[in-house]
Formats: C-alpha cells, sequence, structure tokens
C-alpha cells in the first residue's frame, strides 16, 4: 500500500475473521500475533487497480484474502508479460521485503479484490523472533521458485489446452493459494489475461479439459477434480 495511493487511504484494521484467514498468522506467539496485528492493515482494491507498481520501494508485504490479483511487467516493447496470478490465500513480494528493494513487476487487481498488508518493518521484526513465521516464508520461497520454473515451461508450450491446465494447477497450489480450495472463483476473460490465449481458445481448453474429468466447471468458477492431471500432460496423450 504505497503511502500516495487511493488503496492506502483506505486502509483499514483487519477483522478477527479477516485475521482468520491469513494463513501464517496462527503459526505466532501471543506476543508476535499482537505485533502483527498491529500493523497488518486490509483495503479493497478496485478492478485494474495496483496494488504495486514496478520501481517503488516497498513498504509492505502483500496477502489476497478475497478476489484475484495479476503479477506482470512491460516490456522494453510496449507489451505486458504476465507471470502469474494470485488468488485468496496467497502472500507475494516475500523476496523484494527481505532485501527492501524496488519492486520489479507489477501487481493489479482482475477484480474488486481485498489485500492485507503487514508494514516491511515488522515482516523483518518477525524474522528476526519467530522460528515458525521463518519456515513459512521459506516454504514460500520454495514453492515460488518451483512456480516460476514451471511457469517458464509454460511459456515453451505450444498446446492451448497444455497451457490452461498447466496455469490452472498452479493457481490451485495449496502451499501459496491456500484460501482457494477446491474451487477457484474466476471467469474465463480472467483466465485468459492470466494464460494469455483468447477467451475463446481457453473456453475451448476448458471444455476439453472437463471433458476428460479433471475439472468441473460451475457458475463464477472452476473446480479441481484431478489436480495431478492438471499438472501432467496424461491428459493429452
Amino acid at each position: 500500500m504505497p503511502s500516495d495511493s487511493a488503496l492506502h487511504q483506505r486502509r483499514r484494521a483487519l477483522t478477527e475473521g479477516e485475521l482468520g484467514a491469513i494463513p501464517w498468522f496462527h503459526l505466532l506467539s501471543p506476543a508476535e500475533q499482537e505485533r502483527a496485528n498491529d500493523d497488518l492493515k486490509i483495503a479493497d482494491a478496485d478492478l485494474g487497480e495496483y496494488v504495486c507498481r514496478t520501481g517503488r520501494p516497498v513498504t509492505y508485504w502483500f496477502g489476497v484474502v478475497d478476489g484475484l490479483l495479476k503479477m506482470s511487467s512491460d516490456t522494453a516493447e510496449g507489451q505486458t508479460m504476465t507471470f502469474t496470478g494470485v488468488p485468496p490465500g496467497g502472500w507475494f513480494g516475500e523476496g523484494t521485503a527481505m532485501k527492501r528493494e524496488t519492486y520489479r513487476y507489477n501487481i493489479q487487481a482482475l477484480r474488486k479484490s481485498r489485500v492485507a498488508g503487514l508494514h516491511v518493518d515488522t515482516f523483518h521484526w518477525l524474522l528476526d523472533h519467530s522460528i515458525g513465521f521463518n519456515r513459512f516464508v521459506m516454504n514460500q520461497l520454495n514453492e515460488r521458485l518451483g512456480q516460476f520454473i514451471a511457469a517458464r515451461e509454460i511459456d515453451r508450450m505450444t498446446n492451448p489446452d497444455i497451457r490452461v491446465a498447466r496455469s490452472l494447477a498452479s493457481l490451485f497450489n495449496p502451499v501459496l493459494y491456500p484460501g482457494v480450495g477446491e474451487v477457484l472463483r474466476i471467469t474465463q476473460q480472467e483466465l485468459a489475461y492470466l494464460v494469455g490465449l483468447s477467451r475463446q481458445r481457453v473456453n475451448e481448453a476448458l471444455t476439453a479439459l472437463a471433458s476428460q474429468g479433471a475439472i468441473q466447471v460451475e457458475y463464477g468458477g472452476l473446480r479441481v477434480i484431478d489436480l495431478q492431471a492438471l499438472r501432467t500432460q496424461t491428459l493429452f496423450r
């Protein structure tokens, strides 16, 4: 929540229910929870609003309580390269926060989203004092590395069905996005933005995946039936 943004101006303290949706909060001791709670803020990001931008200094470590964000960067040619989506339960930017660097990517709301932020100073305090918090961040970094290696593989794939399947699998990662569960609230247009395909082609891929029993298309979202099948190419052999 950069200090000059409208999002920062709308920040407020979290409710008890919103605190319960933060996956790392229960790992803290009572004293650590009190310190974190004092510095945790939350705000509603509107459709298209930026949570952080390339080149801005890090001020918060962010997480999605509700909604869907997009992580991307702009190329020298003026094109937008999308890295991943961030669904509920996902916290991101720990590497930037640890190094106190400027952001190398943009985070933008694909729909109205509720975004929480922990001030970077408190983030470092928890790293210095909490074993549970350290383990959570370490697991985040490890999963994130695997996610971006997989993203590089997806970029090289020419089969659109496999691209959609792998992209969906990354959004159902239970470590990075524990708030998703078995149903991801996402529209076909939002998924098209993340995958880099047309809405029509994404629709065709989802129809194929559903016919093969990997997913079930529901009103306003997708239910995963066979996550392992989405992660592999066995569906398409």
